[in-house]
């Protein structure tokens, strides 16, 4: 252990080479004398000023022999930050309180809060100078219904101030979203190429999974290369009119991607939150015309009507105060899309549906030209109705997969997804009719297959509510990337059970 130094203020900086993803955290040995004359303890928010920059990031304190007394060890989103040259010293103080502070401890207290003090906190969430504990405690007290309609257009609207702006020029710029909850609705590559083949723009950025077997992104990923930075997107989106790109790369509205980790685990649902989500991104795009693809079902993410209508009145009225045109498009989220559930078995399904293939899946193929159609009529100039004969001569042309095609190669060059090296059937346990599919329960067996960080792996069905099926048929396919995953998988889907069967009038 290195001997302390009397009167040494300033530690030698390290790497500690921790990933605690997007929260800055320092670590520091207690019996350092900084650590002991400042009075720090685990948890403690410290500002650190090394060079020119300065972070508030939370103090981990280290009890063994690893770290030695005159160091401080950075975690790598605090070293990236800081980006701190060679042998250079810090100092560690006491960080001063968040100016959001006031504004935060009256939120969780009921207060309604005004557009300059959410300005302030999503300032502080972007500096880091609000802790873990803190956005907790503003997530939880903004989950339901929480934050009023104000509330919601003032917190997307500093959602916007705090992040980089596209702007793409002159006329439309197409975007859609889908808020979720329907196992493979992989829809945005094929709106993407038809609408972009049909000469619009159309830059989409897109999430990697949070709580699902795949995100667009990550579908996207096995065809293509997704993690451009904004100048390569809009060279993309200059050559091609459209991309398919991770968001988390070109940064748009980064105070979100903060509280999204924080909502993660505690999974709490606030439409407001959502709204100013999904509004702020697309606004700080360039987007001007936005359709957003709203699933309802009983275990999709929008379970009836009522919440339906609850947030379609919440995002039109956030849209309409921030100048952006918005439509609606509510779906059936009774049952999956498509016959795979995650990333390469999506891809495998959009590529059958932009190539024509005798067995596309019908759904997936309708689904797409239905948010294509009215996307299209949304834009300026388009004559009322004809979205739909429009989007489908691109699609049965081969246009949309030449175009598609030309957005990989652009991003980096195209690829044929793989296959997962095993596989394995799951028998229906009794004859019956499929009543209900419980949607939570596919995903959630994707995920024990080992999706989405295993790309190929995940599950296939092409059952629907309706079918009838007989005892010992396969009801889906496991995919999985290692013997075990497949095995914990299986043992797993007789129990999950995401079919409900009943009798066969």
């Amino acid at each position: 252990m290195t001997t302390p130094v009397p009167g040494h203020t300033r530690l030698r900086v390290t790497r500690a080479g921790i990933d605690t993803y997007q929260q800055p955290v320092v670590y520091m040995h207690r019996d350092c004398e900084v650590c002991r004359s400042e009075g720090f303890a685990a948890m403690t928010r410290v500002r650190l000023d090394v060079g020119p920059r300065t972070l508030v990031a939370t103090l981990n304190v280290v009890v063994d022999d690893r770290l030695g007394l005159d160091e401080v060890a950075l975690s790598e989103v605090a070293w990236t930050l800081l980006e701190p040259m060679p042998n250079v010293l810090a100092r560690v103080r006491h960080a001063e309180p968040a100016a959001s502070a006031g504004a935060l401890r009256a939120k969780v207290f009921g207060a309604r809060l005004d557009d300059a003090q959410y300005l302030a906190l999503v300032q502080d969430v972007m500096e880091s100078k609000l802790s873990d504990l803190e956005l907790a405690a503003f997530v939880t007290a903004s989950a339901g219904d929480l934050l009023d309609q104000a509330e919601t257009t003032a917190l997307t609207r500093a959602m916007i101030a705090v992040g980089q702006r596209l702007d793409w020029g002159q006329g439309p710029v197409l975007d859609k979203h889908c808020v979720g909850g329907l196992p493979g609705n992989r829809t945005t590559p094929i709106v993407v190429a038809i609408v972009a083949a049909l000469g619009y723009r159309i830059p989409k950025t897109s999430s990697r999974a949070i709580t699902s077997p795949a995100g667009t992104a990550d579908t996207m990923e096995v065809m293509a290369p997704v993690a451009l930075d904004l100048a390569a997107m809009r060279r993309v989106v200059e050559r091609e009119g459209g991309c398919i790109v991770w968001g988390g790369n070109v940064r748009l509205s980064p105070a979100d991607d903060i509280l999204i980790r924080v909502q993660r685990p505690l999974d709490f649902d606030s439409d407001g939150q959502l709204v100013a989500s999904v509004l702020s991104k697309k606004i700080a795009a360039g987007s001007t015309h936005v359709l957003i693809d709203m699933p309802v079902g009983p275990t999709a993410k929008v379970r009836g009507e009522a919440a339906a209508n609850s947030l379609g009145t919440r995002l039109e009225h956030t849209a309409a105060a921030l100048g952006l045109q918005l439509g609606i498009h509510r779906s059936d989220g009774t049952q999956p899309v498509g016959r795979g559930i995650g990333p390469a078995l999506e891809a495998h399904d959009v590529l059958k549906v932009l190539r024509n293939a005798a067995d596309a899946p019908v759904d997936l193929r309708e689904r797409a030209l239905a948010l294509s159609a009215v996307l299209l009529d949304m834009a300026p100039g388009s004559s009322a109705g004809t979205g739909l004969q429009r989007a489908r001569s691109v699609l049965d042309s081969g246009a949309a997969l030449a175009k598609f095609l030309a957005i990989c190669e652009a991003q980096g060059g195209f690829r044929e997804p793989p296959r997962a090296a095993f596989t394995a059937d799951v028998p229906a346990t009794a004859s019956g009719r499929i009543a209900e599919i419980d949607n939570r329960r596919l995903a959630k067996l994707a995920k024990l297959a080992g999706a989405p960080t295993s790309p190929t792996a995940g599950l296939e069905t092409g059952l629907r509510i309706g079918d009838t099926v007989e005892r010992g048929q396969p009801m889906m396919t496991l995919h999985a990337e290692s013997p075990g995953e497949l095995a914990y998988a299986l043992e797993h889907a007789a129990t999950l059970q995401p079919f409900v069967l009943g009798e066969v009038p």
